[in-house]
């Protein structure tokens, strides 16, 4: 590796949202354009996360390859030699590091895990794969030496579990991992953008989310676009009757007005600002509504144009070069731990 590594993956579940698109795919697509000069940018598929949650296995082998197929609709450009899209179990490294990192973590800081116990609580049936994906998201990125991952709120333990296992390990046996940089770094790094967040149109005090228990208040990629304008006009807004923002008081309205405004490409304050004094809800959700129908007439037919065969490759090429990166890594650490003479 002759560039320092910027590192981001997207789980292949279930369909994705508007909120994933705005506040996950482009900033990743976005960070790809600008910095493929300077770093290498591996962009992953972590399809192995998948097995934490229920998954339809049946359809995951198309989802993941769908996902690979809406970053490239979505504008990621494939071509650059700098920036890989690879699927994390074409990748083998990544779960023989996983085990050997396992044997190095104490149950105790698994079992403090706040995204563990949030997804586990009320459930008779949590995998051992749900406890420690952690760990397996740590090997993602030590077998890389990527410094810089763009993480959400609520990834951020997980980050820092990551450096802690990297520090552990290099004072036992060595300089073997590169640390990544710590949360606060990380943002500074990219931007005001990271973690934005677009929410359920039926309940705007939560994210909108491809898990959530209603599809009602989820915009998905897939939808049909005059289905999704008809959520729009449905969206939960207040009594107040006008528009501004004001995400405490008006959590409907301030949601609606943050996705226009992503819909456009403009300033929130342009938006809030055109919007200011409008007292009829209705035209102002129907306003968002055909932004909503429009986007996705767009994104769907670029969506039908990507070429399978023409990302395929993609991926092949990336796995190819990501497995001597990785296989790199894990020698050395098979080194260390005694799995491998030492040179």
């Amino acid at each position: 590796m002759t560039k320092p590594v910027i590192l981001t993956g997207l789980r292949a579940n279930n369909d994705l949202t508007l909120g994933n698109y705005f506040g996950g795919m482009l900033p990743i697509i976005d960070t790809a354009k600008t910095r493929s000069d300077e770093y290498q940018i591996n962009m992953f598929i972590p399809d192995l996360h998948s097995f934490t949650t229920p998954t339809d296995h049946s359809q995951l082998y198309e989802q993941i390859l769908q996902t690979a197929k809406l970053f490239v609709a979505a504008g990621l450009p494939i071509d650059n030699e700098n920036i890989h899209l690879y699927r994390q179990s074409h990748v083998s490294a990544h779960s023989e590091l996983t085990w050997i990192l396992d044997c190095f973590t104490g149950f105790g800081q698994m079992s403090r895990m706040t995204q563990f116990k949030d997804k586990s609580s009320d459930k008779d049936d949590v995998s051992v794969g749900l406890f420690n994906y952690p760990v397996l998201m740590a090997a993602d990125i030590l077998l890389y030496g990527a410094r810089y991952v763009p993480v959400g709120d609520d990834q951020t333990q997980h980050l820092e579990f990551t450096r802690d296992i990297a520090e552990r390990m290099n004072t036992r046996f060595g300089n073997l991992f590169t640390v990544p940089e710590p949360v606060k770094k990380q943002h500074a790094f990219f931007g005001n953008d990271q973690g934005l967040r677009i929410m359920d149109l039926v309940d705007p005090t939560r994210k909108m989310s491809k898990s959530a228990n209603s599809e009602k208040g989820v915009i998905f990629l897939s939808d049909d676009p005059s289905a999704a304008a008809k959520k729009v006009m449905g969206a939960t807004t207040d009594d107040k009757a006008f528009v501004a923002f004001d995400p405490l008081e008006q959590p409907g309205i301030s949601n609606l007005l943050q996705i226009s405004a992503l819909l456009a490409g403009e300033p929130l304050e342009t938006v809030i600002e055109r919007h200011a004094g409008q007292t009829r809800y209705g035209d102002f959700k129907s306003e968002v509504a055909t932004q909503v129908n429009d986007f996705l007439i767009r994104f769907q037919t670029s969506l039908a144009n990507v070429d399978e065969a023409t990302v395929i490759k993609k991926l092949e090429q990336s796995e190819a070069a990501m497995n001597i990166q990785a296989g790199e890594t894990l020698y050395k650490v098979q080194q260390a731990v005694g799995l491998r003479p030492k040179a």
